[in-house]
């Protein structure tokens, strides 16, 4: 029997026309800061590296690269998300909006938008503080299961 190699995921990329406007966003907009600078490729805070787009053609060997097909994000969670929803209108940064801040059928919060190149991000309350505001407004253990359709498992690791 052949053994399968076991690959190990280490961390997204984007590619970015500008790296110092999108380490500026990063930085601005999520707290990210840069802790590998190769400058060509910098890796920030919380493993997203950015890769600037000529050293991405020559990568590839193609000339050209799409932005904004809305076919991908980058997914961050928020303890403190009404917090982080204040701090977005105040950070200094024009916010391209996805869409305004809505609320999933199972309770979670999440506000989408645009990176400088067009990049989906994602910042969606803590699915733990979700189940936690849900106890905290009176609901049983087995209702907060029940709607946001977990298991009653992940409910009660959430009360202790």
């Amino acid at each position: 029997m052949t053994e399968v190699p076991q690959v190990k995921m280490k961390n997204p990329m984007l590619v970015v026309t500008d790296m110092e406007r999108s380490v500026e966003f990063y930085k601005r907009v999520l707290g990210l800061r840069v802790i590998v600078d190769f400058g060509a490729n910098k890796t920030l805070s919380g493993g997203l590296v950015l890769q600037t787009a000529d050293t991405w053609k020559q990568f590839i060997g193609r000339d050209e690269i799409s932005y904004g097909g809305n076919d991908t994000e980058i997914y961050f969670e928020e303890n403190n998300f009404d917090r982080f929803v204040k701090k977005l209108q105040t950070c200094g940064v024009d916010i391209e909006y996805v869409h305004p801040l809505l609320e999933h059928p199972w309770g979670q919060r999440v506000v989408r938008f645009y990176d400088p190149d067009r990049h989906i991000i994602e910042v969606g309350e803590n699915l733990i503080t979700v189940c936690r505001r849900f106890l905290g407004q009176g609901m049983t253990p087995e209702q907060v299961a029940q709607r946001m359709d977990v298991p009653l498992q992940f409910v009660n690791a959430c009360i202790r």
